[in-house]
């Protein structure tokens, strides 16, 4: 029997087959009104109710609409509703009938939202660049979309969509779907009108309305933002075609018809969201220089893993992101050269480690399945899926010989399941019987998937010695030299000149890992490298991380503008942290940071950081009781 453990809905006996949204968006009220039909299939007999996902939603009225004008002798006869702090509630539509088993029903829900949803960010214009317009945006992964429309909030269940979204002149409306036109109406308003034809799970539904420009970037992209940054935007990513092309190479061609991409306010608490059609991504990948876009290499490969094929719960989360950055890394790799694939894998595994550390070694969510019985997986995110994912895969193509081997493999489990939700027993089951007869049994019994897929802590086998470390040593041996010897001497820029961001994140790293360095090491490094001046987003964050793991308090005003500047949870989560631990300053400093920033942040990231202050400040009670 179907179930997902973070959602109420009923999905054993009724399905999800096409959502149509009708809403208007009203910024005075920062809420959306309308309706939701959802077309159903009935997979079980004897079903009574319908059983839908919400978050804060004043449902109004559930009734059933006719299909095709037939006659329908279904009626709603009530509603229940039961709540959950970390799921939300389940909105139960109780029926005057059994349904049977192979028909239809379509259901209509009035609703609005509430200002404080959790997976809708509005903006005042004071907010925005041009400080003209107001401007609001979804993040609905994982469990968000249930607080911007009823609705089955599982990945297990993928449905087509179409929507009207009525909005104020002279904003515009873009979602995650392709747009099929727009109609003036007598209110000063505009009626924009989408079609998503490729089935997809709902937290892949999106909007963001606001003053928007698009610049054509390619033949199937468009970048949009302010007009304020529009053109910066279109420049840092103005290569996008090339890693469509490039990953279509390695998998199917590309289903979505567009690859339009939106860089979005500040607040937006990730580096990328892969909506079909309009990926998000945050203006801190806005370096100047195109050295962060790949970011958008993993969202494009989102295309395939995630979106065309999606795991089935979100205690299968690593069948979508360890995919995705397997994927990502090919795209690099075949872009910029093995030794730069090898090298992210290097990168990968110092993310892996701060979030085992962060958990703890016998924390359920080190493994790659971990159980969500209750739990909001907001809770459970962190690297361990992306990097023991795509260091599980990588550690399955080196067992049956290579890329050569193994990327046909990986292309037909994308073709073999896409439109499908898939779950980590049935890509065991699919590895094995592909490989059967084109690898050893020997090599097949050799793979301990138990171990790599429920065992906690760091993955069972450790690949770091495997990796190629040619761009790493230079790294490493720079920050070596300078551990031995924290004198300027005849040290300068030209250090560096030839480092890719990449580079220069694990020259810190390396320091990260032997923190804490003498004020006077970090003093000189600064002059030399001028890391506290950089606008480069990946630098500042290790840079400051270095700095306040030191105990290095004069960079405390840098870190608290980098925390105003953006709410990307990659950077402020760990930033508080640390800024916590550094010293009895810095436990007011992140006190007075978190006081002035935290209503600009989304919902999102300032849940998590307030559970991390909150934690911190129970380990600092628990110190000073014992």
């Amino acid at each position: 029997m179907a179930t997902d453990p973070t959602s109420f809905s009923n999905i054993a006996e009724v399905i999800s087959k096409h959502i149509h949204l009708d809403v208007r968006a009203n910024f005075e009220t920062k809420t959306l009104t309308g309706f939701v039909e959802i077309l159903f299939d009935v997979i079980a007999d004897d079903c009574n109710k319908i059983v839908l996902d919400t978050r804060d939603l004043n449902v109004t009225n559930a009734s059933i609409v006719p299909i095709e004008n037939e006659e329908c002798d279904i009626s709603v006869t009530g509603r229940n509703t039961n709540s959950n702090e970390a799921l939300g509630s389940s909105q139960e539509i109780l029926l005057n009938k059994a349904l049977t088993k192979g028909t239809q029903i379509k259901l209509k829900v009035e609703y609005e939202t509430s200002p404080g949803s959790s997976g809708i960010q509005w903006l005042e214009k004071e907010q925005t660049e041009g400080k003209e317009h107001p401007y609001v945006f979804t993040q609905f992964q994982a469990i968000h979309c249930r607080s911007g429309l009823p609705c089955q909030d599982t990945p297990y269940i993928k449905q087509t969509y179409s929507a009207n979204f009525t909005v104020q002149k002279p904003l515009r409306v873009l979602m995650s779907a392709l747009s099929t036109g727009s109609k003036e109406n007598e209110d000063n308003t505009v009626t924009y009108i989408f079609e998503q034809c490729v089935p997809i799970p709902s937290y892949l539904i999106a909007f963001v309305i606001g003053n928007l420009e698009g610049r054509e970037v390619g033949p199937r992209t468009t970048v949009w933002a302010e007009p304020e940054i529009v053109e910066k935007a279109a420049w840092e990513f103005s290569n996008t075609e090339e890693y469509i092309t490039t990953a279509e190479e390695l998998m199917i061609p590309y289903e979505w018809g567009r690859y339009d991409l939106l860089c979005l306010p500040g607040s937006f608490p990730y580096g990328g969201m892969e909506n079909p059609c309009l990926t998000f991504v945050t203006p801190t990948l806005l370096a100047g220089d195109r050295s962060l876009t790949s970011v958008v290499a993993h969202e494009i490969a989102h295309s395939w893993c995630g979106n065309l094929v999606t795991n089935g719960s979100w205690e299968d989360f690593w069948l979508n992101e360890g995919f995705t950055v397997f994927l990502e890394r090919k795209i690099i790799g075949r872009l910029f050269g093995e030794k730069a694939r090898q090298f992210a894998y290097i990168n990968g595994w110092k993310a892996l480690k701060d979030s085992v550390d962060l958990f703890g070694l016998d924390h359920e969510f080190t493994c790659l399945k971990p159980k969500l019985d209750g739990i909001d997986p907001d809770d459970a995110f962190s690297s361990v899926p992306y990097e023991r994912g795509s260091q599980f895969l990588y550690y399955l193509e080196s067992k049956v010989g290579g890329g050569e081997i193994f990327e046909p493999f990986f292309s037909s489990w994308i073709k073999k399941n896409k439109y499908k939700t898939v779950t980590t027993e049935q890509f065991q089951e699919y590895f094995n019987s592909y490989f059967a007869d084109k690898v050893s049994e020997e090599v097949l019994s050799s793979i301990n998937w138990q171990d790599w897929i429920y065992k906690v802590g760091m993955p069972p086998v450790d690949l770091l010695g495997v990796f190629d470390d040619t761009l790493a040593k230079e790294a490493f041996n720079l920050a070596n030299s300078w551990m031995e010897d924290a004198a300027i001497n005849d040290r300068s820029s030209d250090d560096i000149k030839d480092f890719n961001t990449a580079q220069i994140v694990a020259f810190l790293q390396k320091f990260i890992l032997n923190a804490p360095l003498s004020h006077e090491a970090l003093s000189n490094i600064d002059t030399v490298y001028d890391f506290s001046s950089s606008k480069n987003s990946e630098i500042r964050m290790r840079w400051y991380t270095l700095c306040l793991k030191s105990g290095y308090e004069s960079i405390f005003n840098k870190v608290d503008e980098f925390l105003g500047e953006q709410g990307r949870m990659k950077f402020v989560r760990p930033l508080f942290r640390e800024l916590y631990k550094c010293s009895p300053n810095g436990v007011l400093r992140a006190a007075d940071s978190w006081a002035k920033y935290k209503n600009s942040y989304h919902n999102i990231a300032k849940k998590m950081i307030q559970k991390d202050l909150d934690t911190l400040k129970q380990q600092s009670n628990n110190n000073n009781q014992n």
